[in-house]
Parts: structure tokens; sequence; C-alpha cells
């Protein structure tokens, strides 16, 4: 009988990748010492109990003093900009940079093993350009996390009319106009979770869209949130989908206006937020409160169809 083999790199362009054996590639020079994985992972989870899951803290989560270790599954977030908005502090790039951490230090504590943390930022400024970006990987880095990726979430549908141009057609000074925010994807400890008989969410079709690195789709009104810098619902959901099984606890620790917590509840996990902004944690409770009235509502309402063939089914019967 022959052996079945798998495929591996090819020297010229993109070989299939049926049982892919990658052992060649990370053999490479460039690979050694980077596996920064933790050889003697604990994969014992903390339980979370009921009377913290399904609520927001309005209070500073580089303290989450109700959360024990390695009790949560998924981390989605969007940080402060520190550029003015009106939740934002007039705090210097070291003090921004060192709040950011803080966070994701404790983050990082109450991570299960093989948990993921997603950080959605925009870079910022032009006088000079900052990267915020850049800055957030090395940070996570060095707090131990494993960096597994990053998406580009291209927001052109919805970016606007912007005439900050520069130089208008002139190689004098032309300044690029930011249609798009990055997605950063961590874990802590290990790449991959153990499922433990729990039930995966996504479709075979949102798997394909949700695994390609860069997303399409419009950014989310700060009007209709009252929410200087909301992210629409759609990016917590494809994350929620893709990095976590139906029960998880999501947790969200500059949680806004909600979007993070709506859509792990609506998506049939738990959610736990903070935000230290008492008025924005009055709009997330009341959003997801406004959300789940009407649903129930809906669940209550009959199909048109349905309701249809009942009513021909009674004429017949006469």
């Amino acid at each position: 009988m022959l052996k079945k083999t798998g495929t591996q790199m090819s020297s010229f362009g993109v070989s299939k990748r049926v049982n892919h054996d990658s052992t060649p590639f990370y053999s490479r020079a460039l690979y050694h010492n980077t596996d920064f994985r933790d050889k003697d992972i604990d994969y014992t989870e903390s339980s979370v109990s009921e009377d913290i899951v399904d609520k927001i803290f309005c209070q500073d989560s580089r303290d989450m003093y109700q959360l024990s270790d390695n009790s949560v599954h998924l981390m989605i977030t969007s940080p402060p900009y520190n550029v003015g908005k009106d939740y934002d502090e007039n705090l210097s790039m070291k003090e921004y940079l060192k709040l950011l951490k803080d966070v994701f230090t404790e983050t990082y504590r109450v991570l299960v093993p093989g948990g993921r943390a997603c950080v959605n930022i925009a870079n910022l400024g032009r006088k000079p350009y900052i990267p915020l970006h850049s800055f957030i990987i090395s940070d996570m880095l060095e707090i131990g996390y494993l960096m597994r990726g990053e998406i580009i979430w291209d927001k052109s549908a919805s970016a606007g009319t912007s005439t900050a141009w520069g130089s208008w057609q002139s190689a004098s000074n032309p300044t690029l106009r930011d249609v798009h925010e990055y997605i950063l994807i961590f874990s802590k400890g290990d790449y991959k979770r153990d499922k433990k008989n729990k039930k995966d969410t996504i479709t075979k079709d949102e798997f394909m869209k949700y695994t390609k690195s860069v997303w399409q789709f419009p950014a989310e009104s700060a009007k209709k949130v009252k929410h200087p810098a909301p992210f629409p619902t759609e990016l917590p959901s494809r994350l929620i989908k893709l990095y976590s099984f139906q029960g998880d606890v999501i947790l969200d620790p500059f949680c806004g206006s909600g979007s993070t917590c709506l859509s792990a509840s609506k998506l049939e996990r738990h959610y736990i937020g903070y935000d230290n902004n008492k008025e924005y944690c009055k709009i997330a409770q009341e959003r997801i409160k406004r959300e789940f009235a009407q649903f129930e509502f809906l669940l209550h309402e009959k199909p048109s169809s349905q309701y249809k063939y009942e009513k021909k089914r009674t004429k017949n019967k006469k």
C-alpha cells in the first residue's frame, strides 16, 4: 500500500493545501527561536459566577477584580483614541500606551489558556503619522501574547467625502486618506483551544469569508448609537463566531456603547463589559435591553407565511 503524503511548500507560486506539511517552512532560519508558546501550559479554566456574567461594570478595567484568572474565552475591544473625543483624556503618548498595556496585561490574566484577544484600532495623524497598531503589537508581545495575524477593515463603503488632500494634484505634499482600520488578533499561551464538547456556530460560507484578512462592511452611525466612535455589531459578531464557542464568556474592557456585549448575547455567549464613563455604561445597558425587548416581541409574532397556511387549513376544515 502506498503511503499517503501531504503537500509541501512550493518553490515557485502557491501549491495546493491538502494535508499540508508546513515543517520545512517553520524549520527555516527565519523562524528559529520564534515559538513563544507556553510549553508547560495548564489548560484548566476557572468558572465565572452567574452574578458577574451578562453585566457591564462602570469602573476602570485596569483592575477587573471580579474576574478570576483563566476565566474569559475571548476579548474584543476598541480602545479610546485619546484624540479629543468626549470620553478621551488628554494623555501623553507614553501615558496612553501605558493605560492600554495595563488593561491588556489584566486581560491576559483573566483569559483562559488559548483564549483570544482582538483589538480594533486606527492609526492617527499625519505630521507625524502615529502607527498605533505597531505600538500595541509590540506591547502585546512584551506582555506575553502570541500574535495570530491582523485583519484590515475596509470602511470605504461608508468613508464619506474627506477633502484632506494635502497638496491637491501635486507631489508637493499629498496626504493619504485612511479608509481602513486594523483588527489585531492574539492568543494567550497557545494558538489552539480545547473545544471541551462545546458547539461551533459558524457556517461554512461565514468561515470562508471571515478567514480572509480583509473585511468590508460599513461603519456605525455615531448619532444613532449616541457614542462618538462606535464600531458596528458586524465586527464583534464575526470575531465571536470565528474565535469562540457557544456559551463562552466574551469580555470588552472598553465597552463604550456595548456593541461587543450586544453581539455576544445575540450569539448565545455570555458577556462582561467595563467602562469608566457612567453615561456610556447607561447607553450600553439601555441598548442591550431595547434590542432584546424587540427580539422578544418578534418571537411572539407569527411569520406571515405560517399565518396564511393556518388560515387556509382552518377554512378547508369548515
